[in-house]
C-alpha cells in the first residue's frame, strides 16, 4: 500500500465513531467530490472503521426485509401501525400458530407492548428489520412469530392529525376517523400522547337488495325483514394513549411507561319477530311483526391498559423487565322474541283472523351478558454472551415470568348467572444460540457460518398443571448472502380463560345454509366458552431458505416449508355440514318439520389436525429516477430560504457535487460535507458556538418581548443573517417573525455534542450491550464499498440528507416532513407472497371421519384454498407515491350432499386488486407559498377492492344459495377513502 493510502487510513482511524466516511484534511489541487478521501492513483483500497447503526438487532441470520426512511416513505402510512399492516405478507408468520402477528422490539430490545408506538409517526423511524421467527427466541418469545424491530431515530417531533372519510362506491353507509398524535424523540427520552375517533353507519340488507331467507317472509303489507337486519352494524369508537420513556443513567438505562383507554361500541339489527298461525280450519299463515320493537344485538367493550418497561446493562448483560396489565369489560344486550303464544291461540280460536292486524306486542325486554377480563403479564429476560467459543460467542437468554388471567362472566341465560374463572401462569425459559463455525474468526470457514439455537420452557398453570416446550435449530450462512434455516418446535398449550369460561350469549335470526335441506333459514346461534376442553400438543417443522440478490439492494426472495401437527384441538364449532353434524349431534336442533332451529357453536375439541405448506416470498426495491441537478436544489433551497439556512452552514442539504461530477444514484442524498452527515442546525458548531447558541436561543425565544428584542442577532451564521434581511439592507420584521417561530418551536440540539447525523455518541437507551465480536467488528479495517457505503448498513458513507434541528413539523432526520430522500430521487418496492397447501386434515375423534379440508369439508363457511397469492407494489417519487395491493385465492369445494336432499356447494376463485394514491404538497413546486395552509400537508386517496370483485358460490345446479348471496359475502364490495394529514 502507498504511504498516501496509509496516511488516508490513519486519518480516518482518528474520525469519531459513526458511520463510515473518508473526510478530507487539505484541499487538494483537483477538486474532489465531499466525503471522499483523496489518495494516490496506485492505492487500490481505502481503509474505513464503521460502526454499525444504533438499536440494530444482532442475529445469525440476516434480516428477510430491511427498509429504510425512504421506503417506508414510500408507503405512505400515516402511523407505525399502520405501516405494519401495509407489510402484512412480509411480518406474518407462517408458522400457522398464534394469531401471526409479530414480536416488535425498539432500538433492538424488548417493549412492554405495541401500544407504546403504534401510533407514532412512520417519519419518525430510521430504519425497520424483519427476522425470521428463530429470532423471535433471543428475545424471550416463541418461534412462531417474526420479529420487526424498528430503530427510531434520534431526535425528532411532530404534532399530527389525520382525518380520513371513506364509503362504499354504492354508498349506504360510510365511515370517518380523526386522529391527534404529539411526538417527541430526544435521544432516549420519548413521549407521544394519541386521541382517536372514528364512527361508522349502519348498511342494511334492504339497501343492497338482499333476498330473504326460507320461512322469514310474512305476508304483504308485513313488514320487510330487509330493513331491520344490518349487513354492516353501526360503530363507534374512542381511544387514548399516552406513552413516556426516559433515560435513568448514562449506562442505557430506561423506563417507559405506557396507558391507554380505548371504548368500542356496536349496534346491529337481527331482524323481526315471526310467528306461524293457524286458523280453525287447518289454514296457515306465516307472519312477520314487531317493527316497532326489532331484535338487536347492542354491544360496549371498555378497556383499560397500563404497561411498562425497564431496560438495563448489567456487566456484559442486557436486561429487561416488562409489565402489561389491562382490564376489558364488555356488556352485550340482546332483544328477546316476542311472546307470540296469545296470537297463536286467538288465531286457532278464531278470534284473529290469520290475515289481519296483529297490532302491537308488549316488549319482551333484554337478555344481558357481562364479562370482565383482567389480565397481568409480567418477564424478565436477561441476554448475554457468557463465553467465548472457536466459532465465536455464545448467546443466552434467560427469562422468568407470571401471567394471571381472571375472568368473570354473569349472564341472564345461564342457570348460574354468575361466574369466575382465574389462571395463574409460572413460566421460565432458556434460550441458547452456539455457533459451530464462523467465516469471520477463520474457524471452519469453508463450511460458511454454521450455529445451533436450543431453546427449553416451562410453565406451571394453576388449573392445567405444568407444560413444556422446546425447539432445536440449526442456521447456516453458506455465504453472506445464502443462508439456510431449519426449526423443529414441540408444545403443550393450554386453552385460553375466554374458550373456557365465556359467558353464553343466543343470537336470533342469523343466517345460515342447512346443507341437509339445500336451504338458507334463519336459526339461533349459541357462542360462549366450554369448560371441558383439554391441553394440546404441538409438534411443528420449518424449513426455509433465504437469498440476497446480487443485482438490487436490500432484495431477496425466501423459501419456506411449514407442517404442523397438533392433538386435542380445542377448535371454534365448524361449518354445519352432514358430516359435523353426525359428528356433534347434541348441537344442533331441529324442528319437527326438520328445520334448523339452533346451533351450538361453542368450542369443541378435535382429535388430531396437521397441515403442511409451501410459501415463497419475493422482495424488490431500488431507487426510482434521477437525483436532483444542481440548479434544481438551488431552486428547491430558494422556495424555502430559511430552512436552508436552518442547516449547517446555511447551505444546501447534502453538499454540492464538483463540477463536471454528480452524486451517485446509489445515495439517498448528497454528502453531508466533509467530516459528518449532515446533521441538523448545529452539527457542526464547536461546544463553546454551541454554548453561545443556546445563550441565544434562550433569549431570543422569551415570552418577553423586552428580552427576545435585545437577543444578539449576530451570533447567527452570517447566511442565515442575510436571509433575514430586507431590499434595505436591515433585518425585515415579518422575515424575523416567520424566523422565530420555526426557530423556537423547534428543540435545537446545542445542549451537548452529538455524533453523526444528530444522533447522540453513546448507544440509545436500553440498546444490547455489544458482544465481543461486535467489538472486534467495530475495530476491524473494512474496505469501503463502492460510493462510500458501510458494509454494515448498505447505506450511502455520507448518508440520506438530514434536515433541520428536531422539534420542528415532522423535525429530524429527514429532509422533508414526511420523509424520503432529499435529493430527488424516488423509491420503488415490489412484494410477492405465495402459498401452497400441500395437506391439512383433522380428525374430529378417535376412529371417527379424517376431514381433508382441501378436498371438500372444511371448518369454516369458507373452505381452504389450496393456492393463496399477495401481491403489493409502490412508486414514490418527489412527492408523489401510489401502491397497489392484489390478492387471489383459488377455487375449493364444499360437500354436503352425503343425504338426500343435500348438496354440494363451488366457491369459486377471488382476484382483488386495490390501489392507493398520496401526494406531500410541500414537495410541489410553489404550491405550499401560494397556500400557506398546504405547508406539512399530505392527501391520499385510495380505493378498495377496484372491480368490486366478490366470491361467487354456487350448487350443484348452478344457482346462487341465499345465504352466499354477493352482499352477504362482501357488504362493502368497492370502497374509496379520502385522508387529510397534516403535521405542525
Amino acid at each position: 500500500m502507498t504511504l498516501s493510502a496509509t496516511l488516508a487510513g490513519a486519518a480516518l482511524a482518528l474520525t469519531p465513531a459513526g458511520p463510515a466516511f473518508a473526510q478530507e484534511t487539505t484541499q487538494p489541487d483537483e477538486q474532489a467530490v465531499p466525503g471522499e478521501a483523496v489518495v494516490d492513483e496506485a492505492a487500490n483500497e481505502i481503509i474505513v472503521f464503521a460502526r454499525s447503526l444504533r438499536g440494530q438487532v444482532d442475529a445469525a441470520e440476516a434480516p428477510l426485509l430491511e427498509l429504510g426512511e425512504e421506503d417506508i416513505a414510500s408507503y405512505g402510512a400515516g402511523s407505525i401501525d399502520e405501516l405494519l399492516e401495509l407489510l402484512a405478507p412480509q411480518v406474518t408468520s407462517g408458522s400457522g400458530r398464534g394469531d401471526g402477528r409479530p414480536v416488535i422490539l425498539v432500538n433492538g430490545v424488548r417493549i412492554a407492548s405495541f401500544r407504546e408506538l403504534r401510533s407514532y409517526p412512520p417519519e419518525a423511524i430510521e430504519k425497520v428489520e424483519v427476522f425470521p421467527e428463530s429470532v423471535a427466541q433471543k428475545y424471550g418469545y416463541s418461534a412462531d412469530q417474526r420479529v420487526v424491530n424498528i430503530i427510531l431515530k434520534a431526535n425528532y417531533a411532530s404534532r399530527e392529525i389525520e382525518a380520513e372519510y371513506g364509503q362504499p362506491w354504492d354508498g349506504g353507509f360510510s365511515t370517518q376517523e380523526v386522529e391527534a398524535t404529539l411526538l417527541r424523540i430526544s435521544g432516549p427520552s420519548r413521549f407521544n400522547l394519541n386521541l382517536r375517533w372514528e364512527n361508522g353507519s349502519i348498511l342494511t340488507e334492504a339497501e343492497r337488495g338482499v333476498l330473504q331467507a326460507v320461512g322469514s317472509v310474512g305476508l304483504p303489507g308485513d313488514p320487510d325483514q330487509a330493513r331491520y337486519r344490518s349487513l354492516v352494524s353501526d360503530t363507534a369508537g374512542l381511544e387514548g394513549t399516552v406513552n413516556w420513556t426516559t433515560s435513568l443513567d448514562d449506562a442505557g438505562t430506561s423506563l417507559s411507561l405506557n396507558g391507554t383507554v380505548e371504548r368500542d361500541d356496536s349496534f346491529s339489527l337481527q331482524g323481526l319477530d315471526t310467528v306461524t298461525l293457524t286458523d280453525p280450519g287447518g289454514i296457515t299463515a306465516l307472519r312477520v311483526l314487531g317493527a316497532e320493537d326489532p331484535r338487536t344485538v347492542d354491544r360496549r367493550t371498555t378497556t383499560y391498559s397500563v404497561a411498562s418497561a425497564l431496560n438495563a446493562t448489567v456487566a456484559d448483560w442486557q436486561l429487561t423487565g416488562t409489565v402489561d396489565a389491562s382490564r376489558q369489560d364488555q356488556r352485550t344486550l340482546t332483544a328477546r322474541r316476542a311472546d307470540t303464544s296469545g296470537l297463536v291461540a286467538a288465531a286457532a280460536a278464531g278470534t284473529l283472523p290469520i290475515t289481519g292486524d296483529l297490532g302491537q306486542l308488549p316488549d319482551a325486554g333484554l337478555d344481558r351478558a357481562d364479562s370482565t377480563t383482567d389480565t397481568l403479564s409480567s418477564k424478565i429476560t436477561a441476554n448475554g454472551r457468557p463465553l467465548l467459543l472457536p466459532a465465536g460467542d455464545l448467546s443466552v437468554t434467560l427469562d422468568a415470568g407470571y401471567d394471571w388471567t381472571r375472568l368473570t362472566r354473569e349472564d341472564t341465560r345461564s342457570a348460574t348467572q354468575r361466574a369466575q374463572l382465574t389462571r395463574g401462569n409460572v413460566n421460565g425459559g432458556i434460550s441458547v444460540s452456539i455457533p459451530l463455525t464462523s467465516v469471520r474468526d477463520d474457524f471452519l470457514a469453508d463450511v460458511g457460518n454454521l450455529s445451533l439455537n436450543l431453546t427449553g420452557g416451562v410453565d406451571h398453570l394453576s388449573d392445567f398443571g405444568t407444560l413444556t416446550d422446546w425447539s432445536a435449530g440449526l442456521i447456516w450462512g453458506v455465504t453472506d448472502t445464502l443462508t439456510f434455516r431449519a426449526t423443529r418446535v414441540g408444545r403443550e398449550q393450554a386453552p385460553s380463560l375466554a374458550q373456557l369460561g365465556n359467558p353464553t350469549i343466543e343470537t336470533p335470526n342469523v343466517s345460515i345454509f342447512d346443507f341437509n335441506t339445500g336451504q338458507t333459514v334463519l336459526a339461533t346461534i349459541i357462542s360462549g366458552g366450554n369448560p371441558t376442553l383439554p391441553e394440546q400438543q404441538q409438534s411443528d417443522w420449518n424449513v426455509g431458505v433465504n437469498w440476497q440478490l446480487p443485482f438490487l439492494e436490500r432484495s431477496n426472495i425466501e423459501l419456506e416449508y411449514v407442517n404442523t401437527q397438533s392433538e386435542d384441538v380445542a377448535q371454534g364449532f365448524p361449518v354445519l355440514t352432514p358430516t359435523i353434524e353426525a359428528a356433534f349431534p347434541r348441537r344442533v336442533s331441529r324442528d319437527a318439520d326438520g328445520r334448523l332451529v339452533s346451533v351450538d357453536q361453542r368450542p369443541v375439541t378435535f382429535a388430531q389436525q396437521k397441515s403442511s405448506r409451501i410459501r415463497v416470498g419475493l422482495n424488490l426495491t431500488g431507487p426510482l429516477g434521477d437525483p436532483f441537478t444542481p440548479e434544481q436544489q438551488a431552486a428547491r433551497e430558494s422556495r424555502d430560504p430559511l430552512r436552508s439556512a436552518l442547516r449547517p452552514g446555511g447551505g444546501t442539504s447534502g453538499g454540492t457535487a464538483a463540477p463536471g461530477r454528480t452524486p451517485s444514484s446509489g445515495q439517498s442524498g448528497g454528502p453531508g460535507g466533509p467530516g459528518r452527515r449532515g446533521g441538523g442546525f448545529g452539527a457542526d458548531l464547536t461546544p463553546e458556538q454551541r454554548d453561545q447558541m443556546a445563550a441565544f436561543r434562550q433569549t431570543f425565544c422569551s415570552s418577553d418581548p423586552a428580552v427576545s428584542g435585545a437577543a444578539d442577532l449576530t451570533v447567527l451564521p452570517e447566511g442565515l443573517q442575510q436571509r433575514l434581511r430586507g431590499p434595505d439592507g436591515q433585518i425585515a420584521p415579518e422575515r424575523l417573525q416567520t424566523f422565530r417561530e420555526r426557530f423556537c418551536s423547534r428543540e435545537a440540539p446545542f445542549g451537548r455534542s452529538s455524533g453523526a447525523g444528530g444522533q447522540t455518541s453513546a448507544p440509545g437507551a436500553g440498546a444490547p450491550p455489544p458482544s465481543d465480536s461486535e467489538r472486534d467488528e467495530r475495530e476491524q479495517p473494512r474496505p469501503a464499498a463502492a460510493g462510500g457505503a458501510t458494509p454494515q448498513t448498505g447505506g450511502p458513507a455520507g448518508g440520506a440528507p438530514r434536515g433541520g434541528p428536531g422539534g420542528g413539523p415532522g423535525s429530524g432526520r429527514g429532509g422533508n416532513p414526511f420523509g424520503g430522500g432529499g435529493n430527488g430521487q424516488g423509491r420503488w418496492n415490489l412484494n410477492l407472497d405465495y402459498r401452497y397447501e400441500l395437506e391439512n386434515e383433522a380428525l374430529i375423534s378417535e376412529g371417527g371421519p379424517v376431514l381433508d379440508l382441501l378436498n371438500g369439508d372444511a371448518l369454516t363457511s369458507d373452505p381452504e384454498s389450496r393456492h393463496r397469492v399477495q401481491l403489493r407494489g409502490g412508486l414514490f417519487y418527489r412527492g408523489l407515491g401510489a401502491s397497489l395491493q392484489g390478492q387471489y385465492i383459488s377455487a375449493s369445494d364444499l360437500n354436503g350432499s352425503i343425504r338426500p336432499g343435500g348438496t354440494d356447494l363451488r366457491f369459486g376463485d377471488l382476484a382483488t386488486f386495490s390501489l392507493r394514491t398520496f401526494v406531500n404538497m410541500n414537495e410541489r413546486g410553489t404550491l405550499t407559498q401560494r397556500v400557506p395552509l398546504l405547508e406539512n400537508v399530505r392527501v391520499s386517496f385510495s380505493i378498495d377492492n377496484i372491480f368490486d370483485a366478490r366470491r361467487r358460490v354456487t350448487d350443484e345446479a348452478g344457482v346462487v344459495p341465499i345465504r352466499y348471496q354477493p352482499f352477504l359475502q362482501d357488504a362493502v364490495g368497492r370502497r374509496f377513502e379520502i385522508e387529510l394529514r397534516k403535521l405542525f
